[in-house]
């Protein structure tokens, strides 16, 4: 069983519903994420799921039992936002053993559990530091220590790395799973950003304006998104509207840059509108101007070097494409020269 299921859930405002219709599960240990643009409406379910608001329709249960008379202090959650709320009068001891002063534990157990949480996220020595005297990396890392020492059954972070900069949040993303996984906590992740998301969670649901468009494993969501919308959010810009003319397999595709023939394709009549999506790795600069299979010609616009790639911007056909190629797979065009690129993979999606 489940340890929390999320069924039809929708709240109703002037501008739309957010959530709207709403269903996942999350099992017992699993991070599930919930990545999407701003205004999508995973805050709004992650404070329906603490209790602090209630739906329209739709249940929330936990371990089998509906939970929407449950007081917010009786539901064992925990939730962690982006704006850390630590209280400024107190030092970092002080800030973690409040919600552990609040259940009357007894001081020695607050002790023990405030010592075990700092040793987690890497700041024993802290204790008597002054909040306001921290980096805002340590104040991250209080803010999930306090979360965690309750020991909740499930952990709701809300933008958690929000507020840092790249560099930072690139550290703590990393770190945030390997504490997470080495409890056993039970969390639900919200956030806007792609890398964060799929370098923390076992599970992703994509939503688009209340609604959740796809769910899967990182992996899978990355590898084959379901719609353009979910492409070009993941940053997957590389598409191009087209026409079925040959149903295949494989599954051939008129567009503006030619006949391209689609991999892993569904059957598809003949004249069907679809969406090719063209992705940016796996793609190799041919030698030869003779055209081959998938051949993309083009001029390249722009050069850009990415660390283990480059990026080159290529005008084929009227549109920009955007290429990642491997700094160790040979000579890199250079801007104004034409180059004839081979992608790997072409995906076939619904039109938009």
């Amino acid at each position: 069983m489940p340890l929390l299921e999320v069924h039809h859930l929708t709240k109703s405002y002037s501008e739309g519903r957010f959530p709207d219709d709403i269903s996942f599960t999350v099992d017992e240990g699993d991070i599930l994420c919930l990545l999407g643009p701003s205004g999508c409406g995973k805050t709004t379910l992650l404070r329906i799921i603490a209790g602090l608001e209630i739906p329209d329709s739709g249940k929330v249960l936990s371990e089998g039992r509906d939970i929407r008379d449950v007081p917010v202090h009786q539901r064992n959650f925990g939730l962690m936002f982006q704006d850390q709320a630590l209280f400024p009068h107190k030092n970092v001891f002080e800030n973690i053993a409040f919600g552990l002063r609040m259940q009357r534990l007894p001081e020695e157990e607050i002790r023990e559990r405030v010592a075990e949480v700092l040793d987690l996220v890497g700041m024993i020595g802290f204790e008597e530091r002054d909040v306001n005297q921290l980096s805002g990396g340590e104040q991250q890392r209080v803010a999930l220590a306090r979360s965690l020492s309750p020991r909740p059954r499930l952990l709701m972070l809300d933008e958690p790395l929000g507020s840092l900069d790249r560099t930072l949040r690139q550290r703590l993303m990393n770190e945030l799973r390997t504490i997470l996984k080495g409890l056993g906590v039970t969390a639900i992740y919200v956030t806007h950003d792609q890398q964060e998301a799929f370098a923390v969670a076992d599970r992703v649901v994509i939503m688009d304006r209340g609604r959740k468009v796809q769910e899967g494993r990182p992996e899978e969501v990355y590898q084959r998104p379901a719609t353009e919308f979910v492409a070009r959010f993941l940053g997957l810009e590389n598409l191009l509207p087209g026409r079925v003319v040959e149903a295949g397999p494989p599954l051939a595709v008129e567009t503006a840059l030619g006949r391209l023939t689609a991999t892993d394709s569904p059957a598809l009549p003949v004249g069907q509108a679809v969406t090719l999506l063209i992705r940016p790795e796996g793609a190799r600069c041919l030698e030869t101007d003779s055209p081959a299979e998938n051949s993309i010609v083009g001029q390249v616009q722009a050069r850009s070097f990415r660390g283990g790639h480059y990026q080159i911007t290529v005008a084929a056909g009227g549109t920009s494409l955007r290429f990642e190629l491997g700094v160790l797979d040979g000579p890199v065009p250079e801007p104004g020269e034409q180059v004839t690129l081979c992608p790997h993979h072409v995906q076939v999606l619904p039109a938009a």
